[in-house]
């Protein structure tokens, strides 16, 4: 039963029976036949079978929620009782926040590897919000993103401070004395990066406290790489993660302006469902927490 219907979640996570049987490594048919003993032993239907495509009926959508409770009980008792000798893991799957997966997390998983090579990584980088949903849509057990949010669904643990800071052009001398106030900050030209971005939301709630209603925005940018190759060639402003630009700061490619009387500083939370247990997190957070030094 148990993989059954993990066959039946890789199905309705793809709406294809061919991709589900290559993330599965299994024949179509065996997926097919998979899915058709759950519609028999069940007596319901669970997709709507079209020429070119498949859909989740009514029921299906329901059975998809009871699967997912089920599959992870059956998770539970497989760390409770199968893996419980285990020091770590053979593989742990997450999401990250694209600053992290860019600037932290790289260096965070090679240091882990060279003590337990044995584990393997899957790691699904998208903003925080994208993570946030992933996770609440059980896609993902747990991930690592930016700001911390009211959602009483998603608990939020802290992991590691960072610093927002605003950059520009390296050969940018529009404030010789290195600094803006809060009045010139709203005037100068703004790169900023996407909605939906944790980045900008943390930057956002800078903004309300200190009574601005919005920046200057010029352009609007999905990455933070994106926003620093735009700034290798302009003289135009951003605000970034300080971890993202430590190269560019020693490579004089990039410097920080210094924002008079205020300092705009965040957490990278470690976020799962609320009432989620996994030794994964556990055993990962126990690591980072415990031997690297930020």
């Amino acid at each position: 039963m148990k993989t059954k219907l993990h066959i039946f979640k890789i199905v309705a996570k793809h709406l294809s029976f061919t991709k589900a049987a290559e993330q599965l490594f299994v024949s179509q048919p065996a997926v097919s036949k998979a899915i058709k003993n759950l519609e028999e032993e069940y007596k319901t239907t669970l997709f709507i079978r079209k020429r070119n495509s498949i859909e989740l009926t009514t029921e299906g959508k329901s059975f998809l929620l009871y699967t997912n409770k089920i599959l992870a009980i059956y998770s539970e008792m497989d760390e409770q009782f199968l893996h419980k000798k285990e020091l770590f893991p053979e593989f742990i799957s997450f999401g990250v926040s694209t600053t992290l997966s860019n600037y932290i997390i790289p260096k965070v998983i090679a240091k882990f590897r060279v003590q337990f090579p044995q584990t393997k990584f899957e790691i699904i980088s998208d903003n925080s919000s994208n993570i946030e949903g992933l996770i609440l849509n059980d896609e993902l057990d747990f991930g690592i993103t930016e700001g911390s949010v009211t959602n009483t669904k998603l608990h939020f643990e802290k992991f590691i401070k960072d610093e927002i800071v605003l950059v520009t052009n390296f050969n940018n001398n529009s404030f010789k004395k290195g600094s803006v106030d809060i009045e010139t900050l709203q005037k100068i030209p703004i790169i900023e990066r996407e909605k939906g971005s944790g980045t900008k939301d943390i930057i956002d709630s800078f903004l309300k406290d200190n009574n601005i209603k919005r920046l200057n925005s010029v352009v609007s940018l999905n990455s933070t790489e994106a926003i620093k190759n735009y700034l290798y060639h302009s003289d135009d402003y951003a605000l970034l993660s300080i971890s993202a630009i430590n190269n560019d700061l020693v490579n004089n490619k990039l410097k920080i302006i210094d924002i008079n009387s205020s300092g705009i500083e965040r957490w990278f939370y470690f976020v799962k469902r609320t009432g989620y247990q996994s030794s994964n997190i556990e055993y990962f957070e126990k690591f980072i927490r415990h031997s690297y030094n930020f």
